[in-house]
């Protein structure tokens, strides 16, 4: 039975893939989107399944759980996405192991990233959190606040800076969307715009997101116990 039951799951990873990334071809858009599905709390066993059906790149908000699947996964060619607050404390190991970070929200940090990353692996990729509706409670970076950091960000020799990350309120995410799709405007270097989750991709990719976050819609509830 509980073999059953584990063969059901894989299948449903699979099967919600293809749904979310219909769902993702469906919308009408000039640029071409990436799917991340959002892995934290997850398996390798529930990854390895998405990996199965093509999945490649994955976010994760936990540090030290994350570079566990990071090491395990090691040579199969995956990208790994640091979505999640970061802590000055944890800037090396976020450096060393991922290939993009979507949360970079104090130049504090986007120093340390530059500092801690090895330039043989590259530059790392990062966008900028922008807290769009002003919200006490979330991270990131007021939209008057973008052009100093940005300005800031240009001098570190070990990043790339690519755009922008926001999660907007709920209750007004499609007015959000617009504002991060005029923000981005602004700057024709910059190429990324990672917004949208499982209850709104659609609308986030309408307005211009070309990185979107899916976790429950691919992996089904979590389970924190």
């Amino acid at each position: 039975m509980a073999q059953f039951l584990k063969l059901n799951q894989f299948l449903m990873i699979s099967d919600n893939l293809k749904q979310v990334l219909s769902r993702i071809d469906s919308i009408q858009s000039i640029q071409d989107v990436q799917l991340i599905a959002v892995s934290k709390t997850r398996s390798t066993s529930e990854i390895q399944e998405a990996v199965n059906a093509g999945q490649l790149h994955f976010g994760e908000n936990y540090l030290q759980e994350s570079i566990d699947k990071i090491n395990f996964f090691k040579g199969n060619g995956l990208v790994w996405h640091f979505i999640g607050p970061i802590q000055s404390n944890k800037t090396a190991s976020i450096a060393d192991n991922f290939d993009w970070v979507h949360s970079v929200d104090r130049i504090k940090i986007a120093q340390r990233l530059s500092d801690q990353r090895s330039p043989k692996l590259g530059p790392l990729n990062i966008l900028i959190q922008v807290n769009i509706d002003r919200e006490e409670t979330k991270s990131g970076v007021l939209i008057e606040e973008v052009e100093e950091i940005i300005s800031e960000i240009a001098k570190l020799p070990n990043l790339s800076l690519r755009g922008f990350m926001s999660i907007p309120k709920p209750e007004n995410s499609a007015n959000s969307f617009v504002e991060m799709k005029h923000l981005i405007a602004k700057y024709p270097s910059l190429d990324s715009l990672s917004m949208g989750m499982s209850s709104d991709l659609e609308v986030a990719i309408e307005n211009g997101a070309n990185l979107v976050r899916v976790g429950t819609d691919i992996f089904g509830q979590r389970s924190y116990n």
